[in-house]
């Protein structure tokens, strides 16, 4: 057989779904497998995975996937992974660890900087430095500045695997996967548990290293317009440099059991967050033997749909309705043996069994007496239409069917069946035409499976620091146990890692990274073609851009004219145009119908500071989707939505709240820096105000009064529903985006016509007059667990700072030198991050899953004089121009296109504006960082802070400070 760099072809065969040849090629010398999909996306996509199962669950895998990008042989800097993301023009650059495998995937569409890309990641995965105060700082050690104070642990997974496991949600995936697995490799915490991550050594890490960083075990991946035959030749210069190395790393498979089986477990909630309500439920299954075809996985994909994937699914309506769970989710787990985990929460511990009845009764049902055909095709509709878009949003598509082929390749299966889809869709549309399709599915993976665990978990307000209080007693033993020379030794080892850590990079080091200059950049901004129109009164923003036959239409109407008390419906009301019915059909009829004569409606809010201009732009969009022969359906769906829709369903809207409530719940527990950022930008602009209002703490507040106003007071909630859609559902409120070629235009110009004009008339009605008062005090807000979310804004506005596009590269060189070093590697957070909003002149520092609130504080203060005194060589701050303009030129598919054109319309953010801002990015020079530290000085005395965290962690924090938070609210 032929070879081209070393690589032998052993099969070609064409993906006409995604329009690509693919070329499935072996190593000959190691043995690794290399996938070739040649095709003409620009977005160029590229991975390399390795088969990763874990023994424990010291988090080994995830730890290495940090340490690895800490500086290899060819590339011997602290951290490249962080160079590129300053200066690279990367539309994705990251790293994931799965249950026992871990990808290193980058995408480009700058085929210089793409290969550049690949390189540093060969080189970091098969050569990494991995030394000893890598695995410190990236996993784990002990800290020690003194001999008299505590001993502790700092890491950044350390620290990560914290904020995950204090997450109600990480407990649920975590002991579902568990219990369904015990002893084995899915049976065990591959990102790490915080209780056991301590037990790594750092030999470990390097056997682990040793043994499965090998292209014998690896998988490689190319997508997209460039060279085949180049990826061959790089490939080729990495792998050639070994030999072929046997190793059996494929996943075993779990012999299924006989009979199911029942748990407990606690989990932690805030003081008084105990009440039976309070608790949670998760019922799980193995499906599989072993590693499933694509039709069987495109099969339970749909089931899953049809059972759980909308508010009219019959199962979740089922579950929800009975008033036995607040919220639940669901999903089926990649993994040589495919799971089902089902979550659900707001349960009380006593109706366990009430809810895993009523569960197994409405699958058994379904099964028996069939399942609504409506609901079927709309399941199938949706599946189909989504295979054939590939709407990736923001993620490269190439890295999308990456993971598609990976459910396959893993585990010694055909990497390219799942690139193919006709063939199992056509199948799997015979199997139902010819009737109890997916019946028979429910009988064999559900009711007839023994192998199903049942775990309840009670809510333990004491158990955070129960947890945290175990682990100060376990250092305080071993600190005990160690002699005076040995404590003085963790001081020097300390010390020596914080001056690694402080010591930058030589400009030697640096310049072995592969660069771009400023020739690689365009000096231009992409220009999306927009025409105005007017559509019955109705302004209609129309980007001809090709969308492979898919017209995308969205509807905004203008929130400026609601009043202030109403304002925090609006969430809920965006969701009930969807899931309350209408005159002519109920809910599920509805949702129903969007499923099977459209690509999907959706609902989404936006708020926004004007450019150069007071106030705000805020509206609600019905964003909707169609091929050219659904478009009159289209039309005729979102005309009912916004016309006929009935509001009056008390149960139903209660059900809404009580899932509002609870996502809101999930989001502050794992995501605090955006409600603490929310909270002090409310502070500054009207945007930021009203942000809060529809999606912030102050939001969460809202609506655990407004559930019990729903039962208390009904009527006066539904008047506020109508007097939302009376106020804002009107033509002269509204605006039209609209982005398809011309010729779809033009076929759905009088359907859009029609729908314009019957909405209803009417002058408009002035801008309601809101009082945004906001106290600027300190403020802290308390969530279970044993990390923090640190917010610090100002709006530099007020101090005299004019906006300039170099504020861009300035703070994108501040969040990956100063905050990426002293917030999270010498800090410990996970993150650190920083960002200038250009229209509204707000700069916020944020951090994410921090151990620290004091020390974080002092270094968003010390970003001041770092910029003062800062040196910056032309190549350094080269980089960070050129990582700007990655930043300001992101990816964007045909929708995303049109959508953000409007978008930039309507807060008056005109291509000239925009050209003027990157052409003063591009003019960045070293006193623009001068310049803005001395701005941030200010900001140390003036800024405002908020904090979401740990309870004990605030009150020592306070204490230190001397009473600093005037305020310290209870969110959970």
């Amino acid at each position: 057989m032929t070879t081209t760099h070393g690589f032998e072809l052993l099969r070609e065969a064409e993906a006409p779904e995604l329009k690509s040849k693919v070329r499935l090629y072996r190593h000959v010398k190691t043995g690794a497998e290399l996938l070739s999909i040649i095709n003409e996306d620009d977005n160029k996509a590229f991975a390399i995975t390795f088969r990763t199962p874990p023994a424990d669950s010291t988090g080994v895998a995830h730890i290495l996937e940090h340490s690895v990008l800490c500086g290899s042989r060819k590339y011997p800097l602290k951290e490249p992974f962080i160079e590129l993301v300053k200066g690279s023009l990367k539309t994705f650059l990251n790293a994931f660890t799965g249950s026992a495998e871990t990808y290193y995937p980058v995408a480009s569409v700058n085929t210089r900087d793409f290969y550049n890309l690949v390189d540093v990641y060969f080189d970091a995965v098969f050569y990494p430095k991995l030394t000893e105060h890598i695995f410190q700082q990236e996993g784990w050690h002990y800290e020690l500045t003194d001999p008299a104070e505590p001993l502790i642990y700092k890491g950044v997974v350390f620290n990560e695997m914290k904020g995950a496991y204090g997450s109600p949600d990480t407990v649920l995936y975590d002991a579902a996967e568990r219990s369904l697995f015990p002893d084995h490799v899915y049976g065990v915490s591959s990102g790490g548990d915080p209780k056991v991550i301590p037990d790594l050594t750092y030999e470990g890490l390097k056997a682990f290293h040793e043994k499965y960083y090998h292209p014998s075990n690896s998988r490689i991946w190319f997508w997209g317009d460039d060279d085949p035959d180049e990826r061959l030749r790089l490939s080729n210069e990495y792998l050639s440099e070994f030999d072929a190395r046997p190793l059996d790393s494929l996943v075993p498979t779990l012999t299924r059991w006989t009979e199911p089986r029942r748990l407990s477990q606690t989990y932690a909630v805030g003081a008084g967050g105990a009440e039976p309500g309070r608790g949670m439920l998760s019922i799980n299954w193995v499906l599989t033997d072993d590693t499933v075809d694509f039709q069987t996985d495109l099969s339970l994909d749909i089931l899953k749909h049809i059972l759980v994937g909308t508010p009219a699914a019959p199962l979740r309506k089922a579950l929800l309705e009975s008033r036995l769970i607040e919220d639940m989710g669901a999903g089926v787990s990649d993994g040589r043996q495919r799971a089902w985990r089902t979550g659900f929460k707001g349960v009380d511990p006593a109706n366990a069994d009430q809810v895993e009845t009523l569960m197994l009764d409405t699958l058994r049902k379904l099964a028996d007496e069939g399942i609504d055909p409506d609901a079927v095709e709309a399941a199938m509709n949706t599946a189909e239409f989504s295979l054939r878009e590939l709407n990736t949003g923001g993620f490269p598509r190439g890295l999308m069917v990456l993971f598609y082929a990976m459910s396959s390749w893993l585990y010694g299966r055909d990497p390219i069946e799942p690139l193919q889809f006709e063939t199992p869709l056509t199948a799997i549309k015979e199997g139902v035409a010819k009737g109890g399709y997916f019946e028979s599915m429910i009988r064999e993976y559900f009711l007839d499976n023994a192998h199903r665990t049942t775990i309840v978990y009670t809510p333990d307000p004491g158990l955070a620091e129960r947890e945290a209080a175990a682990e100060r007693a376990k250092l305080e033993t071993i600190k005990a146990s160690l002699s005076t020379e040995e404590l003085a030794a963790i001081v020097d080892e300390t010390n020596y890692l914080q001056q690694l850590q402080q010591t930058p990079d030589t400009e030697e080091q640096l310049a072995t990274l592969p660069r771009l200059t400023i020739a690689d950049l365009d000096p231009k901004v992409k220009i999306v073609p927009t025409e105005v129109k007017t559509e019955a009164g109705v302004p209609v923003y129309h980007h001809d851009l090709f969308t492979n036959g898919i017209v995308y239409l969205d509807l905004g109407f203008d929130l400026k004219v609601l009043p202030q008390e109403l304002l925090s419906y609006l969430p809920l009301f965006g969701r009930s145009l969807l899931e309350m019915g209408t005159e002519k059909e109920d809910f599920v009829q509805l949702t129903q119908r969007i499923g099977r004569k459209t690509g999907g409606v959706s609902q989404q809010l936006f708020t926004s500071s004007l450019r150069a201009a007071e106030g705000s732009a805020a509206r609600l969009w019905i964003r909707a989707k169609a091929t050219p022969a659904q478009v009159p359906d289209l039309t005729a769906i979102v005309g009912d939505i916004l016309l006929h829709v009935k509001l009056d369903s008390q149960d139903r809207f209660r059900q809404m709240a009580t899932e509002e409530k609870v996502r809101l719940e999930a989001a502050v527990a794992s995501s605090g820096h955006g409600f603490a950022g929310r909270r002090l930008a409310a502070r500054f602009t009207e945007s930021g105000w009203l942000g809060e209002q529809i999606s912030g703490i102050t939001y969460l507040f809202f609506i655990r009064q407004l559930l019990g106003k729903i039962d208390s007071d009904w009527p006066s909630v539904l008047a506020a529903l109508e007097e939302v859609r009376s106020t804002i559902l009107r033509r002269s409120l509204a605006v039209a985006n609209v982005t398809t070629d011309a010729a779809n235009y033009a076929a759905l110009q009088p359907h859009l016509q029609e729908l314009a004009q019957a909405l209803p008339d009417g002058a408009a009605p002035k801008p309601a007059e809101w009082d945004r008062v906001a106290e600027c005090l300190p403020e802290a807000f308390t969530v279970p667990g044993q990390v923090n979310y640190v917010a610090k804004s100002a709006r530099l506005t007020e101090f005299g700072y004019e906006p300039s596009g170099s504020a861009n590269v300035i703070t994108n060189f501040l969040r990956t030198s100063w905050l990426w070093e002293k917030v999270r590697v010498e800090g410990g957070a996970y993150g650190g991050m920083c960002g200038f909003d250009s229209l509204s002149g707000v700069f916020s520092f944020l951090s994410y899953r921090d151990p620290n609130i004091v020390k974080t504080l002092e270094n968003y203060d010390g970003s001041a004089g770092f910029l003062e005194n800062l040196t910056l060589s032309d190549a350094e701050l080269t980089r960070n121009i050129i990582g700007t303009i990655s930043d300001l030129d992101s990816y964007q598919l045909p929708d995303a296109k049109g959508f953000s054109a409007t978008l930039r319309a309507l807060i008056g953010e005109t291509d000239d504006l925009r050209q003027k801002r990157r052409d003063q990015v591009l003019a960045t020079t070293l006193d623009d960082f001068h310049a803005f530290g001395k701005v941030l000085e200010t900001m140390n005395e003036q800024g405002q802070v908020a904090i979401v965290g740990a309870p004990e962690a605030i009150v020592a924090a306070n204490n230190e400070m001397g009473g600093y938070w005037v305020r310290t609210t209870k969110v959970l």
